[in-house]
Order: structure tokens, then sequence, then C-alpha cells
């Protein structure tokens, strides 16, 4: 799918800079700036390097000046929010922004035509930018690109003391060096300076202003009626091929993926794409990992074991899938699956009781679509340890109770997915037994006593256990008056509020309830929580509900589980939807209208990716991350599941 935005889309610089792109290399690096080609988040970026996978980010050149001279005429093609108030506004000539494979613009002026697209490499850090200009004009022309340089890492301010010098076709600074390659005329010169407002990032509290240095700039002459090629390359390594041939990288990696997942929708095959640009390599551990969400999050625990679904074995990345499973496997201490991976000397973090059991469901799901036994095999002993630590207790108060429901978390602890904490506060603490943890508690000892008996040990216990944590659930979470499931149990005012956790006890592949309940959840879910963005995370007529997402970060973490819209949750629902109604033709006709929206949320934002969150009240503009690993994971569950 080729999403394409006209002049009416681009019809002033906050709209232009409402949507952005996202190129990845495969190894945390990324290219991303706005459809105006300006960074408005500290976090924009033409090359975003990762020199140590996938988290040590080093921003390099944040943005491009580009601009074309007619007879000492100097006409803007790039545009830019300026921290002094003032504008550079290219958009008078942008005719029209693209972006299928990689992002593309065509500028039009007095009779010439510009045209521009990027292209990133897998496994380097290396961006390419290639401008064809058409002169079709009685006049000669010259385009001047100016990139304007950072070095610093991610999130960091530049500050003027920092030196850059150039040698032997590289820019040097801060330790760090930018190889170039470029077919157009090469000019450095002393050093100038930018300071910029970042529009987005000032709305949320962040840093509203940021600083980059150019001291080289490329030009290329197009006579009248000629048609030429400015082609450049920069890469933190001496660049090898043609920015064409990084281009062609960037097209072949994206339709390697679309092909291999194999969907018919379209909309499917455009989060195939998606999906495979979360999927990075981990030095640390020397597998392959999956990063949370662009451009805030590193790879953690929970959210690669909830995302590995639908990236990986939807898509039918196998061998990704099972790198990501050894890794967990390796790093698996006391029954626990890591949190937070290891980093320099830092030791991995397990601060969370559903990366394990979400593991297990994890080895399920890739086995049954698979079919790939012997990695059963090689997977059960961590499996039978999940078992083993949650029965007995293990870290973070992580334990079963006599009636075999698990229950965790005590003081500071934050150790199920609403885990924001403020201080002292912890807007959602979620201590005791919280029902969708409960919920994969169950679907693990299904799990199990079906596998046990594969391996050709004892399935009774594992099936005895689950029968007493089915009868317990049913009697302790669910209430009748709101024809719903508590969130918690915890003697607290929390354990009755509606919240969207309720619904993995649906989704999941073997029922903790009875077909009248399961359908019960759903209905009221859909009626309580429900939007076509995602699932609020507490209804709205609670008094704790928040309606809006944003300000101050003390602002947005006591709205962040409190109402705010969530998509990822969305795909729980469809799937518990779906099943309830036997995955009739009728469902999924119902399910296929209702995500005919998703083209429309594959347009904003980040062009061709979902988002993290939405507001509560009124989900209308994407939020948080603009690119989330688990939302389109989930979201690819259900396009699978309406193509079986």
């Amino acid at each position: 799918m080729k999403f394409i935005y006209g002049k009416n889309d681009l019809k002033t610089l906050a709209r232009a800079q409402e949507n952005c792109y996202l190129l990845t290399n495969g190894m945390g690096g990324f290219s991303s700036c706005t459809m105006a080609g300006s960074v408005s988040r500290n976090d924009h970026a033409f090359l975003m390097a990762c020199v140590q996978a996938p988290n040590f980010r080093i921003n390099m050149i944040h943005r491009l000046q580009e601009s074309l001279e007619v007879e000492g005429e100097v006409i803007a093609l790039s545009s830019q929010q300026f921290s002094d108030g003032s504008e550079e506004n290219g958009l008078k000539a942008l005719t029209s922004f693209s972006f299928e494979d990689y992002p593309q613009w065509l500028w039009q002026t007095g009779g010439v035509e510009i045209q521009k697209r990027i292209g990133m490499k897998q496994g380097e850090n290396t961006a390419a930018v290639i401008y064809e200009i058409t002169n079709r004009s009685r006049r000669d022309c010259m385009l001047k690109v100016v990139p304007y340089l950072q070095f610093t890492p991610k999130g960091t301010n530049l500050e003027k003391e920092q030196e850059f010098t150039i040698t032997n076709d590289c820019v040097c600074s801060a330790g760090y060096q930018l190889y170039y390659k470029g077919n157009g005329t090469f000019n450095s010169f002393p050093i100038s300076w930018e300071e910029y407002y970042y529009d987005y990032d000032d709305c949320d509290g962040r840093r509203a202003t940021g600083l980059a240095a150019a001291n080289h700039c490329w030009t290329m002459k197009a006579a009248a009626g000629e048609s030429v090629c400015l082609e450049l390359v920069y890469s933190m390594d001496p660049v090898r091929e043609s920015a064409f041939d990084v281009l062609e990288d960037t097209v072949r990696e994206r339709t390697k993926l679309a092909e291999q997942a194999g969907f018919s929708d379209t909309n499917a095959s455009v989060l195939a794409k998606a999906a495979g640009q979360f999927i990075s390599y981990r030095a640390s551990t020397e597998q392959d990992t999956i990063l949370a969400g662009y451009p805030f999050f590193e790879d953690w625990g929970r959210d690669t074991m909830i995302a590995l679904a639908g990236c990986c074995i939807s898509t039918c990345r196998f061998e990704q899938a099972k790198s990501i499973l050894r890794t967990f496997m390796k790093y698996q201490r006391r029954g626990l699956m890591p949190n937070l991976f290891p980093e320099g000397g830092k030791e991995p973090m397990y601060n969370t009781v559903d990366a394990a059991l979400l593991f297990v469901n994890s080895v399920y799901l890739y086995c049954e679509k698979s079919c790939d036994m012997e990695f059963l095999k090689e997977a059960y002993p961590a499996m039978k340890e999940v078992v083993r630590w949650y029965r007995r207790g293990t870290d973070f108060a992580i334990r079963m109770d006599t009636d075999g429901l698990i229950s965790a978390g005590n003081g500071l602890d934050q150790v199920t997915w609403m885990d924001v904490r403020v201080g002292e506060i912890l807007p959602t603490p979620r201590h005791g037994k919280p029902v969708e943890i409960n919920a994969y508690w169950y679907n693990v000892l299904k799990i199990m006593e079906l596998y046990a008996a594969k391996m050709g040990e004892d399935a009774a216990p594992y099936g005895e256990l689950a029968k007493l944590v089915r009868r317990s659930f049913n009697e302790k979470f669910w209430m009748e008056d709101k024809q719903c499931l508590k969130d918690v149990l915890s003697d607290t005012a929390a354990d009755e509020q509606i919240r969207c956790n309720q619904i993995w006890a649906v989704s999941m592949p073997f029922a903790v309830m009875d077909r009248s309940r399961e359908c019960a959840v759903v209905n009221t879910v859909f009626e309580k929580l429900y939007t076509p963005y995602g699932l609020r995370t507490l209804e709205e007529s609670d008094a704790q509900f928040h309606s809006f997402y944003g300000g101050e970060m003390m602002e947005r973490d006591l709205a962040y589980h409190q109402g705010t819209v969530w998509m990822f949750p969305l795909g729980g629902y469809y799937l518990a939807y779906l099943k309830v109604n036997d995955f009739s033709e009728t469902a999924k006709q119902t399910v296929r209208l209702q995500l005919e929206v998703m083209e429309a949320a594959l347009r904003e934002g980040c062009i061709g990716q979902l988002p993290e969150i939405y507001d509560g009240e009124n989900p209308t503009r994407s939020k948080g991350c603009f690119a989330q690993a688990w939302s389109v994971g989930e979201i690819l569950r259900v396009y699978e599941a309406l193509e079986v």
C-alpha cells in the first residue's frame, strides 16, 4: 500500500508535522522525520545510529536542510520550526509526500521538479538520500543540501563547545566518525548552528528546543533542460555502496517481510512490514530481540512476549521467534523471565509476573503453527521451571495461593503491564491476584497438561491444578451484577473497577470460563471500554477516569492506565469476539468492517505503523510511541485469524 499526501494534507507546517516516516536498520538505529522533512521531536533524525545494538543510540544527522538556487534566488525546499519563533517553510514548493517502502518527497517550482527518496541499510548504521532533479525551465539551477549534525546520545542536547572536524571523507566529533560519499560538489565551511523548536515534545512537557551544527554542504547543478541525480550516503563505517544500493536494500527487505507473512489483506501486509521494524539484534545476548516502541522504548521482556506472537509467529518469522525465546530461556531465573536484558555491566531485571507466563504461551503458539516439536523439547524444561517456581513462590511476592490462584506484588513493586510509578505513588498498584495473570496461569497449566503427555510425562498433576484454578477463578473474579470480571483480588475498591485486562481471560487459547460468561465479558468490554483504536484502560464513569493524556510527565503518568486508550488490547478484544462467535463468517465480517479504520490509523502519526496510545475520551490523535510493537503484533494476530 502506498500512502500519498497531497498539498491538501500539507496546508500548514503544523499539519505537515502531524505525521512522520520510520525506517529501521535491524540493530536499533533508525531514520525518522516528518512529512515536511522537519524534526518536531528531539528524537527525530535523518540518521539515528546505534553503536551498541539495540539501545545505545547516537543522533548523528538530525536533519537535512535543502534549498534550490535559481539565478540568485534561493527557494526553500525543507521546512523547520526554530526556537526564536521563525520558520523555514518549503511547503509552497512541496507538492506531495508518499510512503510505501521508503519516504518520497516531490517539489515543483518554476519548471524544476525535485524528487527525494531515503533508504536505510539493514545491519548497518547507514542512511542514503537520492535527489533527482529535472530542470524543464529555461534557467540553470542548483540544489544545495546541508546536513545538520549532533553526534550526541539520543535524547541529549548538543552543546556549542563540541567540536566537529572533517578529514578523509569523514566528519569527526565526540569520538565518533561519520563517513560520507556523494557525487555532488562537497564544500566545507566554518561551523554554523541551528536551534530548533520541538512542537511535539513541547506539548508533552519534554525538552522544547535543541541544537544542531553544520560544517559542510553538497551542491548539484542542473542546466536548463537537464536531468541530474545527487546521491549521498552517510555511514558509521567506510561507505561501500551507492545510494541506489541502499534504497534497493530497503525495498528488498520490506518486500521479503510481506511475502514471508503471506497475508492477502492489504492492511495486514503493511503491518507485516511494520512488524519487521521492531526485530533487532541484541549485542549483549547475541540473539534477536523486539524493541517495544519507537522512538522512546527499549526491549522489555513483557512487551517482547506480547508482541512476539504477532510480529514473529503470525508473520512466519520462525527463526527470529526461536532466537528470541532462546534468549529468555538462557536468562531464566527462579522461574522468571527478564523484563530488562543485560546492558553493559548491568544485570538483567526480573520485575514482571506476566513475562514468564506469556513465554509458555508463546512457545505453545510457535509450536502449534510451526509444528516444530524439536524446539518444544528444547523449551520444555524452562516451561516446567515456570510452573515449579510460581507454585512454590519466587521474587516480587509472586506465588500460588491455596486456592490455586497467583498473587504478586507488594510495596512499590509494579509487576503487571499497568506499571507506572510516580515517586511513591502507584496509580494502578494491582497487588494481589490480577485477572489477566490468573487467566495466563490457567492457560500455562493447560499447555503443560497437553505437552507433558507429548513428552512422555504424567500430565495429571497439571490437569488437576488447572481444575482448581478454573473453579477459584470463576468463584472469585466473576461479578454477576456487572456481568464481567473483577480486575484484581486485593480487598480494595480497585477490585471492581471495569478495566480492559479481563479481555485476556476470553482471548487466551484455553477457556477459563463457560461460554455464557465469556460472551458477557466481551459485551461488557464492548459497551464500557471499546473504541475503534483501542480499549480504554478504565470505564468513563469511574471517578478515577482521565479523559486526556498529555502535559508534564506526572500528568501523563497519572493518566497512563486510568482511561487512556491502548491499541494492543484491541487485538485481544477482536480475538475474544471471534472466539465466542465460533469464528463464524458473520463474526469475521463484523470484525473486518470494524478493522477498516485501521487504514486511517496507519495514515496518521507514523505512516504505516500503529501507535501506543490515544486519549481516553475521544481517541483522534495517536500519542506516546508513534510505533509500538505490541500494537502491531496484536492487530496482526486478528488479521491472521480472519484469513484462516
